[in-house]
């Protein structure tokens, strides 16, 4: 029987934020007759609405049954999502009463709203007088329905069949009654009846409490015994005579297919629970026909499946701490090595109790895998002496093995750090090409779009902004992009060289006095060219490169963020024309890397393929 759970409904505040969860299953509140107060009897819990439903069209709705005092939904405090229930306070407690007749299982946004009285006081709920349970019920059998149902018996304060995410009934419900006697006579008169052709079971509601002690009290005094690994032979004569030697057996059933056959496990019933223990300390794991037998207690298969579950999870974590600290990560392999190169490169640093290259279906290296030590201590000195080591023509990636969940958190740790970095270089350098720094948000794995990166369809750079400020009478309007404004009339031209766009996209520095020779006018005015500053002394302009390549001598003279930006657009070009789809998330995968490593990928085709590869068969495995 599954458990019922009481309805805790709080005195509605307002003013007050909720942050609670919905009231679960069970029942509610008490009347507003029999003594309560007016501002209690006023005030009415609305459950089971739609999470669009806002406090207008709650107003416009109970508003028509009179004067409504107040009306709060409630809220999650963080996201401020609805709970799916409200409170809808009157200002007296005949219109409460007149809502909760017509109001209540009326449709709010095609769903049947519940309605009841509020409670303030929680005795009512603890006791559990005059709450019932119901199970076997229809599929077709509403809270209505179920309402319409009890309601013959006495004033019913909440009613609600059970139903699971996706708004189906789980075959059971609850009625809570005013008054025990009511309950009482519920039970009497529909427990054993038919309700839409199914004989339903009605009976008082017993707390989780209650019933996990009867529980474990029936499993400590079993009668029923489940018996396995049978020979296929053995006739059920035989088996009902291998226990009748313990015990008054009450019952014996070998269970067999449609064809007569034994399926190798079966059913025993004693008449007391003694025998029933006799039985399994005597033949559990005895020899019975050339097997073993494995008796023990029966179970339910909802009981097996929670202590299956219960042993994998442990399982589970006793090879977490078994391989805490000795298991390590390798990746960046070549595509020769296998496990018995690799167990050759680590053996050096302590005793190996597995090693293994992970390999895909035709049996083709990924580029990683696992290496485990003994001790945690040996673990530690292959991570530092192999973590960047050069393996043929690649540098190795060594690191401790860890979990994906936990992978995943310190991962979006490091994004969150990246984003926080991107803001404090904002406030630092104050603007990008004479105006305000634009980081666009992060794209897949960490790796920024627009400006360097071209993830999702983003442009490789987001358009620089005029050098001048946009004027009228005749003044010239900004360069499209890709291509550097002309100064106005009147401006003298910067020098050779200066201002040339960098690999990346991004302008070349000038010097602070060569800007305010081509950014500030010298003479009286914007059209006078008299008293001309004379132009600085030209500086080089860089080499210019082909797409898909890296101009070193830019690379070099600039911030190691903007050097990643600059790797990011080669690789993207790079990989764009095999993986136009996916270029994006697999240069953000890349860029992980450390700008060195990414340059020797760049080097190495058949490095950067590979590394591309692998990129793809983890976002194959994420997808998944």
């Amino acid at each position: 029987m599954s458990t019922p759970v009481v309805e805790n409904v709080p005195q509605p505040v307002p003013e007050q934020v909720a942050a609670a969860a919905p009231p679960p299953l069970g029942y509610a509140a008490s009347a507003p007759t029999h003594g309560a107060n007016t501002a209690t009897s006023a005030s009415l819990y609305v459950g089971e609405l739609d999470p669009t439903v806002t406090e207008s069209m709650l107003f416009e709705i109970f508003n028509m049954i009179g004067p409504v005092a107040s009306i709060r939904v409630c809220r999650d405090a963080v996201t401020r999502r609805s709970l799916g229930y409200a409170y809808v306070n009157y200002l007296n407690a005949a219109d409460g009463e007149r809502a909760l007749e017509q109001l209540n299982y009326s449709s709010i946004k095609n769903r049947p709203c519940r309605i009841m009285w509020s409670q303030r006081d929680p005795a009512l709920r603890k006791t559990g007088q005059g709450n019932i349970f119901i199970k076997n019920l229809d599929e077709q059998i509403d809270n209505k329905a179920l309402h319409d149902t009890f309601a013959a018996f006495g004033n019913v304060l909440s009613c609600k069949v059970a139903t699971d995410e996706h708004g189906n009934s789980k075959g059971y419900g609850f009625v809570h009654y005013e008054t025990a006697e009511a309950a009482e006579n519920a039970i009497k008169s529909v427990n054993g009846m038919l309700l839409n052709d199914k004989k339903v079971y009605v009976g008082p509601h017993i707390s989780r409490k209650e019933r996990q002690s009867k529980i474990d009290e029936m499993r400590a005094h079993f009668t029923n015994l489940y018996v396995k690994n049978i020979d296929p032979e053995v006739t059920d004569e035989e088996f009902e005579n291998l226990f009748k030697q313990y015990g008054q057996v009450q019952s014996s059933l070998l269970k067999r297919d449609d064809q007569g056959r034994n399926l190798g496990f079966g059913f025993v019933n004693f008449e007391t629970h003694e025998e029933a223990q006799k039985a399994v300390d005597a033949l559990h794991e005895s020899d019975f026909h050339g097997r073993k037998l494995y008796v023990a207690r029966a179970q339910k298969k909802a009981e097996r499946e929670a202590e299956l579950r219960k042993q994998y999870d442990q399982a589970r974590q006793e090879r977490m701490n078994k391989y805490q600290g000795v298991n390590l990560y390798i990746k960046n392999l070549e595509d020769d090595v296998d496990d018995e190169k690799l167990r050759a490169e680590f053996e050096p640093f302590g005793t190996i109790t597995s090693c293994r290259v992970m390999r895909d279906e035709r049996g083709k290296s990924k580029g990683f895998g696992f290496v485990c030590y003994s001790a945690p201590d040996e673990a530690t000195k292959a991570v530092a002496e192999m973590n960047n080591k050069m393996i043929g023509s690649k540098p190795l990636y060594v690191s401790l093995a860890q979990r994906k969940e936990i992978r995943r958190q310190q991962l979006e740790s490091q994004i969150a750090q990246r984003q926080q970095l991107r803001m404090q270089q904002v406030a630092v350098q104050g603007g990008y090409m004479g105006g305000p720094m634009y980081y666009p948000p992060p794209g897949p794995y960490g790796a920024p779009q627009g400006r360097g990166m071209m993830g999702y369809g983003q442009p490789a750079m987001m358009p620089p902004r005029p050098r001048y400020p946009p004027q009228t009478g005749g003044m010239p309007i900004p360069a499209p992009y890709g291509q550097a404004p002309p100064p106005p009339q009147g401006y003298p031209v910067p020098p050779a060289g200066r201002g040339a766009p960098r690999a990346n996209g991004a302008p070349a520095p000038t010097s602070p006095v060569a800007g305010r020779a081509h950014t500030r006018p010298q003479g009286k005015g914007p059209g006078s060219p008299k008293r001309a500053a004379a132009p600085a002394q030209a500086m080089p302009a860089p080499q210019p490169t082909e797409p898909g390549q890296i101009n070193m001598a830019a690379f070099n003279s600039v911030s190691p963020m903007e050097q990643k930006q600059m790797l990011g657009e080669v690789i993207y070009i790079k990989i764009a024309p095999q993986q136009p789809e996916l270029a994006g998330k697999i240069t953000g995968m890349l860029l992980e890397m450390d700008n060195q490593e990414l340059l020797t990928l760049l080097d190495s085709p058949e490095a950067l393929t590979g590394k591309v590869n692998e990129a793809l068969s983890v976002l194959q495995d994420f997808t998944k």
